[in-house]
């Protein structure tokens, strides 16, 4: 796992800032989008070490400098463009060097090159390709939840091509990023039943023609490589509807499924550090690849997670003998307990106690809802098989038997009952009101079972159904009876990992994930460079670990494989694609709209039959413009005031000098003891006191000009 996108867009960014105007400084100049793209991969920090003095964002209002040069970092959209004009017309920096985030519209392009203004000023002109946001080193997001309603929803056909296009954009700005220019394969369902099923077609060819125009305008575009040819699979999520809804009892799914995990510009859990201390607080915490602990664990399933814990826990017991006791067992609230002590290493402990509260909750809730007995049944739905991998029966009764207990929560119960009706192939309307009412839901959520239809499954069936029932999409192996037991709550394999299993193996059926051009020989399935173990008999369960394999097999060059999933990915796609990298010795790339919990699922699907106009999708809201005072008239600087004159004092009367002798014969102690004055000082004349006077007011009128002034301090 060395390459990390994280790192790749890291690196882009800061050494695009670096070589700059060479060892000038500079100006950063930024806008609310790629403010976010920036700083998601880098911090302040990091860009002020190269010689920038601040960091300004182009919609607020900024100081004219004209004596320094501006980088740009924009997003290319339009009212950026005219927020950049404005600043053209001032000359508010003396040289711009623009940099886009990605390719800017040749509209737009144009009207830069013709305005001479423009020109006088633009020092240099390149794009950088970072439009995405690394989540994790192998995983990437567009952070857009409202691509669900614009792909599926029926009142949205007139913004799907803009956001394909757009969509099409970001993948390509992905694979510029990394190099590639990969042969693209696309999902087309055998027996479309939906509208949407053409979605992935049309996404591959507006990806296809972007990339090709893209190589043709980056010159060194891809760099030459020893690598063989990546491939980009474009799917979306109507390619595996049960994986949204399935509990999954890996770490990560878990504490996203089961926790009021925040997932914005970062993804954030709220958890009590230093329990039972003084210094006891409720703090927000990051979950990211900068925790290693949570890049440990992640994949791990829960019962592991808990014997990691408690081995590291003994581990530092036996490396700090001052905190081992006798017969202190290692179980969670001891740990806890020690971690409240451990003042000396703040960051460190409170990660570990981040990782010990979320897997109590996760366990909490796992007892207290009955998830076993649920995930037991679901895993029956998905796969037609019981435990024993024998065709499953009695289901109908388990499922009545878990919707009438008041354990299971009602998202549970609605989980349930949608995987019922998929498994069923729909069922009769009657049915589906008899088990609404017998597991107390509400009729809205009658709305999320009819809208699967929109995701190719069928909700209601007619009395006579002539259709016939669909097959799955891959054929799923039975594991060997050792594994049985240790996968009876995971037997569902996701459709991503047999893709990509059937994609390194050279086997993935052509005419359910046909290629957008024919490949050449070259480039065909057979040069997809499967490894040295019979790639035809591998499997994620039955692969050599990368660390078994010899030093010649992983020193070679890897493949990359990017899986574009339109629509929203689940966190147990996004391990799919870590087990296929680790399994195969390839570069397995998750890129996605955004991602996917079951609660944001079902919510979702929801929405697909609310009138459009109540989701507010971002495309459907009025073009965003270039603030106002961009465009006001700067205020003249202040005219300097015509000073007073200051009338002349009469000059003071000088007394006639003294010879030294005469002044020193006169000099006595009685001066310094306040007798006879000295000569010419007995008897001050008029001009004298007029002096005096003028000094004595000056240092009146200073003093209450002080006073006034520390009067505001007081």
């Amino acid at each position: 796992m060395g390459t990390s996108i994280i790192n790749i867009q890291r690196d882009i960014i800061l050494n695009t800032i670096r070589y700059a105007g060479g060892d000038e400084w500079k100006v950063l100049v930024v806008d609310e989008t790629s403010r976010k793209l920036i700083y998601n991969a880098t911090t302040e920090d990091d860009i002020l070490n190269l010689n920038v003095t601040n960091v300004e964002q182009i919609e607020h209002r900024r100081e004219t400098n004209p004596e320094m040069d501006a980088l740009y970092i924009l997003s290319p959209m339009t009212h950026i463009v005219d927020c950049l004009m404005a600043d053209f017309e001032r000359k508010r920096y003396r040289k711009a060097r623009l940099v886009w985030t990605s390719v800017l519209d040749p509209q737009q392009r144009v009207r830069l090159e013709r305005s001479q203004m423009a020109q006088e000023q633009i020092a240099e002109f390149q794009v950088m390709n970072i439009n995405f946001y690394p989540r994790e080193s192998h995983v990437v997001t567009f952070r857009d939840p409202w691509s669900f309603p614009v792909l599926f929803h029926p009142g949205c056909n007139h913004l799907i091509k803009n956001h394909l296009e757009e969509l099409a954009q970001k993948v390509v700005s992905l694979c510029g990023s990394l190099g590639e220019y990969p042969v693209i394969r696309y999902y087309r369902p055998r027996v479309p039943t939906h509208e949407a099923s053409v979605l992935c077609s049309h996404l591959a060819r507006f990806i296809q023609n972007e990339l090709d125009q893209f190589t043709q305008s980056q010159r060194g575009h891809p760099p030459p490589s020893s690598k063989p040819r990546g491939v980009l699979l474009v799917v979306d999520r109507s390619m595996d509807v049960y994986s949204p809804l399935l509990h999954e009892f890996t770490y990560q799914a878990m504490v996203h499924d089961l926790l009021p995990v925040q997932d914005g510009d970062k993804v954030t859990y709220k958890t009590v550090i230093n329990e039972g201390t003084a210094k006891e607080e409720l703090k927000e915490m990051e979950i990211s690849d900068n925790d290693k602990v949570w890049v440990d664990y992640r994949h791990l399933h829960m019962k592991d997670v808990l014997e990691r814990l408690g081995e590291d826990f003994a581990k530092f017991r036996r490396a700090n003998p001052q905190f081992a006791e006798e017969d202190d067992k290692a179980t969670v609230n001891t740990i806890k307990d020690m971690l409240a002590g451990l003042s000396e290493f703040q960051q460190g402990r409170d990660a570990y106690t981040l990782h010990l509260n979320m897997a109590q909750e996760c366990m909490k809730h796992f007892q207290v809802h009955k998830l076993i007995e649920v995930s037991s049944v679901e895993q029956c739905f998905a796969t037609g098989l019981d435990e024993n991998y024998k065709k499953a029966k009695n289901l109908a009764a388990q499922l009545v038997q878990l919707l009438d207990d008041e354990a299971v929560m009602r998202s549970d119960r609605l989980r349930l009952l949608l995987l019922y009706i998929i498994y069923r192939g729909g069922l009769l309307g009657g049915d589906i009101r008899k088990l609404m009412a017998h597991a107390q839901l509400p009729p809205h959520d009658g709305e999320v079972l009819y809208n699967i239809d929109l995701l190719g499954a069928r909700a209601e069936k007619p009395l006579k159904d002539e259709r016939p029932p669909l097959q799955p999409l891959f054929q799923r192996k039975l594991p060997a009876p050792a594994e049985a037991d240790e996968t009876s709550l995971s037997r569902y394999e996701l459709n991503v990992k047999l893709m990509l299993e059937e994609q390194i193996r050279g086997t993935l059926d052509a005419t359910v994930f046909p290629f957008t051009r024919p490949p050449t020989d070259a480039e065909g399935i057979a040069s997809q460079h499967t490894e040295t173990f019979s790639s035809s008999q591998a499997s994620l369960r039955s692969a050599k670990p990368t660390w078994a394999r010899t030093r010649s097999s992983a020193d070679q060059p890897k493949q990359r494989i990017i899986v574009f999933m339109a629509g929203g990915a689940t966190h147990g796609e996004a391990r799919a694609c870590y087990e296929a990298s680790q399994a195969f010795n390839k570069d397995v790339f998750l890129a996605t709209t955004h991602m996917l919990n079951p609660g944001l699922f079902l919510r979702q699907l929801g929405d697909l039959s609310v009138d459009r106009r109540r989701l507010d999708i971002p495309a459907e809201r009025p073009k965003p413009t270039a603030p106002a005072h961009l465009f006001e008239k700067e205020a003249p600087p202040p005219q300097p005031q015509p000073q007073q004159p200051i009338a002349k004092k009469p000059a003071p009367k000088l007394n006639p000098p003294v010879s030294n002798a005469v002044a020193m014969g006169k000099l006595s102690l009685e001066d310094a003891q306040g007798g006879t004055p000295p000569p010419g000082t007995e008897k001050p004349d008029k001009h004298d006191k007029h002096d005096k006077h003028d000094k004595h007011k000056e240092k009146k009128e200073k003093k209450e000009k002080k006073e006034k002034k520390f009067h505001f301090f007081r």
